[in-house]
């Protein structure tokens, strides 16, 4: 049979416990984090709030499979005052491509 926790070695656990998750800088989940519905994520008003802090790591909304951040879309050629097909192409090019990311990224279906 284990030994038997006295009140008073419970509190020393939570004690050691709590002193060293307040001394970090950060939380670190392990397991799932899952918010109950009707609650609000509420975020500062300064500096404001950052979801994935490198390119590389990777993030997926509305459950798309996470892709990491994509390069910069180029901008489409400037118009002529004639209609030159090149150009209308160059922005259906850039139009495909922002939707494909908003698709990757889970904001469109």
């Amino acid at each position: 049979m284990p030994p038997q926790l006295t009140p008073d070695d419970v509190r020393k656990i939570i004690r050691e416990e709590f002193e060293e998750l307040l001394a970090s800088d950060r939380y670190i989940f392990h397991k799932t984090i899952q918010i109950l519905d009707g609650r609000t994520i509420i975020v500062g008003k300064g500096a404001g709030t950052k979801i994935g802090t490198e390119p590389t790591q990777k993030i997926g909304f509305f459950g798309a499979t996470p892709i990491v951040q994509r390069l910069a879309f180029n901008s489409p050629s400037t118009p002529s005052a004639t209609y030159v097909q090149a150009e209308a192409q160059s922005a259906v090019t850039q139009i495909i491509a922002l939707n494909s990311t908003l698709k990757n990224l889970g904001f469109s279906a």
